[in-house]
């Protein structure tokens, strides 16, 4: 009992330093907002549907597994939040279909996604390529299967649907550390005009041809963190892509959809190697997914609520 009450009194104090000072007239959400966080049973997506629920909107609490995931969902209930449980596998097609007519049954829709569910098994300074298959497939593809699910139930508004990818500077096309060296990708993926996600998909798959036969060293892709870096670099890009895509709706049915890194995060994912708290890695997520309506963005990378290049 004292452990839960020292919990609740940290959730409490959290809450205190992530309040979003918005005027009256920019809030635009209240209880009946619904927002969507994968992965969230610990971590960083459990401090994104904390910090959320705080603001007073409606969060589905996700996780592939049900047991941790309705325990996470209790916590924050027993915290007085407004937060549901439903179980969801990424990579599991059956799984994304459930959730989705689920959500379409309970809530009619939803509001905001939250990309977090993720992998990584390098931890330290190690790198492997071991689970390359599994990282690129969770990271990326499971992105991917639950942005195309989520997008024909996120509510028209005149705010505008939300979406956030939990990404990483790793992952970037031109950063000075970590970067892709082979220039002819680089070129293609920053070409955002001529972007397709056959192209992302091309990337991915040359990169896991490339692990298995053993030639990945040579390929030009980066030498730490390598295999999740590559599937963040595709998560960054299809961010770019949607982006493009989803700006082409009309007022009232618009959707924004950014990334950001939210740093080397203290979590199971790093090895509790970080130097970050989870809620420090959370608080930008919630910053990007309750921005103003009159400050649209879309298709933007940020970290520490700036906006970095890709």
């Amino acid at each position: 009992m004292i452990k839960k009450e020292r919990r609740y009194k940290r959730m409490h104090e959290i809450s205190l330093l992530r309040t979003i000072p918005y005027s009256d007239h920019q809030r635009w959400w209240n209880a009946d907002t619904i927002a969507v966080v994968t992965g969230a049973n610990r971590g960083i997506g459990f401090e994104i549907a904390h910090q959320l629920a705080a603001h007073g909107i409606t969060v589905v609490l996700t996780s592939r597994d049900a047991e941790v995931g309705e325990e996470a969902a209790k916590v924050l209930q027993e915290g007085g939040l407004n937060v549901a449980f439903h179980q969801l596998d990424v990579i599991d097609h059956d799984s994304i279909e459930a959730f989705t007519a689920w959500v379409k049954e309970t809530y009619g829709g939803i509001d905001i996604l939250i990309n977090n569910a993720g992998v990584n098994f390098n931890f330290g300074n190690d790198n492997s390529v071991e689970h390359a298959k599994q990282v690129i497939e969770t990271n990326y593809f499971g992105t991917k299967y639950l942005i195309k699910a989520m997008i024909p139930v996120m509510r028209p508004s005149e705010s505008g649907a939300r979406v956030v990818c939990v990404s990483t500077r790793l992952g970037r096309l031109n950063g000075r550390r970590n970067r892709i060296a082979n220039e002819a990708i680089r070129k293609q993926l920053s070409d955002t005009a001529n972007l397709t996600e056959e192209m992302i998909d091309d990337m991915v798959a040359l990169f896991l041809k490339q692990v298995e036969d053993g030639t990945w060293e040579s390929g030009g892709w980066p030498q730490s963190f390598t295999d999740y870096s590559v599937s963040k670099l595709a998560v960054n890009c299809y961010t770019r892509l949607m982006a493009k895509e989803l700006s082409a709706r009309p007022d009232g049915q618009k959707i924004y959809i950014n990334c950001y890194c939210p740093g080397w995060v203290k979590t199971a994912m790093t090895g509790w190697a970080g130097n970050i708290s989870a809620a420090d890695g959370a608080d930008t997520a919630v910053w990007i997914a309750l921005l103003p309506p009159d400050q649209p963005v879309t298709g933007k990378f940020f970290a520490e609520r700036r906006e970095i290049n890709y």
